[in-house]
């Protein structure tokens, strides 16, 4: 009923643990086993271990919450030889999450992937880029294609590209990505967004600005989930602003073969177990037998 197919990897239900927000799953599994979830994508990792950045990191607003937590992760060679060996009892699909400040870095870290047994890479190209004066990978088509053609030729594993909502045209991007190799899209991830600490007259973040997630990004996601998935021929996972069964089957029928759930994590940390029986609880109620059957059914 609820089995989905991602690039010849077969998920027990489509319901993902979005990366940043589960870590690498061992703390969830306290609260329900986590094996019940399609997938696990990992905390982003980047070639070298890196500490985050300074300052406020996390930031509630109104529907949702802003994070510059800048990608904290122990390196590929640490999660490699510490986190995939623990995440690999956990008996479910494993996706790794995987950034970088310059193309070498994504290729280097790919490389080290290829040789362990990780299901499949998802490549977060809202990175900035160093080379570019910081802009992200994400941001233009050309960049973005150039970074993705390079890790398609080296890489053994299914490669979903994870698409930015600050992109300059979002189905341009999606079609750049395809032709360079995507095997798969996700998106959004989060929104570029500010807030102002009004007695310190300052930005609340270090870095200005942070990325915006939550409910209140959800529309946004939907919409552009719609675009892109009429646009390309490959898998889609949706993601932003889902945190009930309601938002995952809104999703599927915009076009999405799979759908990751991130902020809901953080405020209800049984949201896996539950966004699985309320879709589990739909399709029964409507009489539908295989939850392929509603992918993109809502296009007009």
């Amino acid at each position: 009923m609820m089995k989905v197919n991602i690039n010849g990897v077969e998920f027990k239900n489509p319901v993902i643990a979005a990366s940043g927000t589960f870590g690498f799953g061992a703390e969830y599994n306290n609260f329900y086993p986590v094996s019940i979830l399609g997938g696990i994508s990992s905390k982003g990792l980047t070639l070298n271990p890196k500490e985050g950045n300074d300052g406020i990191r996390v930031w509630e607003t109104p529907m949702g919450m802003m994070n510059s937590v800048g990608l904290q992760n122990p390196g590929v060679k640490g999660f490699i030889e510490v986190e995939l060996p623990k995440m690999k009892k956990l008996d479910t699909n494993i996706i790794a999450n995987v950034g970088g400040a310059t193309i070498e870095d994504y290729e280097k870290a790919c490389e080290m992937l290829n040789e362990t047994d990780i299901d499949m890479i998802e490549l977060n190209i809202s990175c900035p880029n160093v080379k570019s004066g910081g802009m992200a990978f994400g941001i233009k088509s050309n960049v973005a294609a150039e970074v993705v053609s390079k890790i398609k030729k080296i890489t053994n594993k299914p490669l979903m590209v994870k698409l930015s909502p600050n992109a300059e045209d979002i189905v341009d991007m999606a079609y750049s990505c395809v032709n360079a190799g995507a095997d798969s899209l996700s998106l959004i991830n989060t929104l570029k967004a500010m807030a102002i600490d009004i007695h310190r007259r300052k930005p609340v973040f270090n870095n200005v600005t942070a990325g915006l997630s939550g409910p209140a990004v959800k529309p946004i996601a939907l919409r552009m989930v719609y675009e892109v998935s009429s646009a390309v021929s490959v898998p889609v996972i949706g993601l932003g602003g889902i945190e009930s069964g309601k938002d995952a089957i809104e999703f599927i029928m915009a076009g999405a073969n799979a759908i990751q759930i991130g902020t809901v994590n953080f405020y209800d940390p049984l949201a896996g177990k539950r966004i699985i029986k309320e879709m589990e609880d739909f399709l029964i109620a409507e009489g539908i037998k295989n939850i392929n059957e509603l992918v993109g059914i809502a296009k007009i």
